[in-house]
């Protein structure tokens, strides 16, 4: 089963694709670009349409989503846990 997507292999986040994700739950998640499956433990709860963590990430560095420059985080990230807006911000303002 699939429990996350994302584009490309740098990307250091993907979305959650199904309902229940809670944490300690092993997942699967579907490298779009490369058709191939990687497996993280979430750390966190984290709703259907959401963020996951793919890497450890500091203040500051740059989150990279479908390939693409999505924005900074502004708190300490770990693999597994829920990434949105409470640790990610826009760089536009």
């Amino acid at each position: 089963m699939i429990h996350f997507v994302l584009h490309d292999a740098k990307d250091t986040v993907a979305v959650v694709v199904v309902e229940g994700v809670k944490s300690g739950d092993d997942l699967t998640g579907w490298i779009m670009d490369e058709d191939k499956t990687i497996q993280i433990k979430a750390k966190q709860d984290i709703p259907i349409g959401h963020k996951i963590a793919l890497k450890e990430m500091s203040a500051g560095d740059t989150v990279w989503k479908y390939g693409i420059d999505m924005g900074k985080v502004i708190a300490p990230i770990q693999v597994g846990q829920h990434a949105h807006v409470h640790n990610i911000k826009t760089k536009r303002w």
